[in-house]
């Protein structure tokens, strides 16, 4: 139901994207040097999304009926990932009960609610003999709403439960680190199991900093719903990148990333959808922090260009201040804009849907791929945020972080998004609380 390597995504909407490729358990490897001190972190995420379902962008009301379910979407994108449309969400049809969901297929109108998640996690990170760290993240999320089948329509219930686990071990040289991490995801029809390695180098003035890193992604996928087949999907990922101090107010950063996927990438709880058995991506991230020492605030600037083989092509920008305050506290607003082109075969909804949206648009005749996942349109987002954290004394810090996230089709920058979708939207709330050893 939810991959494991996109649900940290879905969760934040499009609040990670502008990561070049998330490489498995790699969130440990922060610094060149190991931490002094040990840190244990607990995090309770909420998050919301809506849709109005029976209303496209071109402004049709549509009236109510019965279809069969689907699946939608996090890493970052868990319910919706903006940067791929790879399925995390998932539910059956016919309005069965399998595996601890219930589906129906309902058509409603007006602006509704449409998935929900409740995510707990716990991370720490232990030094060990002054040159190793040991990390692991423990996660449960779950997930209960409602999804289209078909476009913004179709709407299928559905709940699940996920649990996942991610461990690093990293070793620390005089210029440079070696990390190898391992995760491991597990929901009631998706396995996800991942490996990766990642390198640092460093020039003597450290002031340059090289990396290079991969990862393997296997993930077994059996959907609940006939002909109850199980489906297979590998993905080899790499990364490129180089730090560089300019100043001491300065860091800039450029990383290259691209991976190699194979195997299943159809969402079979989709009405129409057939994807083609590879999928390779490219991307580059570029990072600007500055610091400003009147205020003691940084900013933190980055662009991200995405490509892949289904023929999307994405840009994110995003922009976040981090200021910090009197008597412990640090307020981080942040804004990020997307914009990303349509999937070469995507279906877009045709004048009859857009009437009645219990009348779906069937692919052309003959097609050999085709999808009506509006996660593989042409759309633009907007997110906004801000983080407020408190150090509480030497040892505890507590955090709060909230976002809202909008998408419409008439936002993308090719200027070709789908009238007939309707406008998404999404908040979430994060909570944590952090220890230090």
């Amino acid at each position: 139901m939810i991959s494991g390597s996109t649900t940290t995504s879905a969760f934040f909407g499009a609040a990670l994207a502008t990561a070049a490729i998330v490489l498995p358990s790699l969130q440990f490897a922060y610094a060149e040097a190991p931490p002094e001190r040990g840190i244990v972190s607990f995090k309770y995420l909420n998050y919301q999304d809506s849709q109005s379902f029976g209303e496209s962008q071109s402004g049709a009301t549509h009236s109510g009926g019965t279809e069969s379910g689907e699946s939608t979407s996090k890493n970052n994108t868990h319910i919706h990932d903006v940067i791929s449309g790879a399925s995390t969400v998932s539910t059956t049809t016919g309005g069965t009960s399998t595996g601890g969901r219930s589906t129906g297929g309902t058509a409603v109108s007006g602006n509704q609610n449409r998935i929900g998640v409740n995510a707990y996690s716990i991370m720490a990170l232990v030094p060990v003999a002054g040159e190793w760290t040991i990390g692991t993240t423990l996660t449960s999320d779950s997930v209960s709403g409602a999804s289209p089948t078909y476009h913004s329509s179709g709407l299928a219930k559905m709940t699940d439960l996920r649990r996942a686990i991610d461990l690093q071990l990293t070793r620390y040289f005089s210029s440079g680190t070696l990390s190898i991490g391992t995760s491991y995801s597990k929901e009631t029809d998706y396995l996800s199991r991942g490996y990766s390695v990642q390198g640092s180098l460093s020039t003597e003035d450290k002031n340059t900093t090289l990396t290079l890193g991969g990862s393997l992604n296997n993930d077994d996928i059996n959907p609940v719903i006939p002909p109850y087949a199980e489906y297979h999907k590998k993905v080899y990922a790499g990364i490129f990148g180089i730090t560089r101090v300019l100043s001491k107010n300065d860091i800039i950063q450029l990383n290259l990333g691209y991976a190699n996927g194979n195997g299943d990438f159809t969402d079979h709880y989709k009405l129409y959808d057939n994807r083609p058995d590879e999928r390779n991506n490219s991307t580059l991230v570029t990072r600007w922090n500055h610091h400003f020492e009147a205020t003691d605030g940084t900013a933190r600037l980055s662009y991200r260009y995405y490509s892949d083989t289904f023929g999307i092509r994405a840009h994110m920008l995003g922009a976040e201040y981090v200021q910090p305050l009197r008597n412990g506290w640090t307020v981080a607003p942040l804004l990020r804009l997307y914009s990303q082109t349509e999937a070469d075969f995507y279906v877009a909804a045709g004048a009859a849907e857009r009437a009645n949206s219990t009348a779906p648009t069937p692919p052309p005749v003959n097609a050999l791929y085709y999808s009506e996942d509006q996660r593989l349109s042409a759309f633009g987002a907007v997110t906004l945020g801000l983080k407020v954290s408190k150090q509480l004394n030497a040892d505890w810090l507590a955090d709060v972080k909230i976002e809202g996230y909008e998408q419409r089709s008439q936002w993308a920058l090719s200027g070709k998004g789908d009238p007939g979708l309707a406008t998404f939207t999404a908040r979430s709330i994060q909570v944590g609380l952090s220890r230090l050893f």
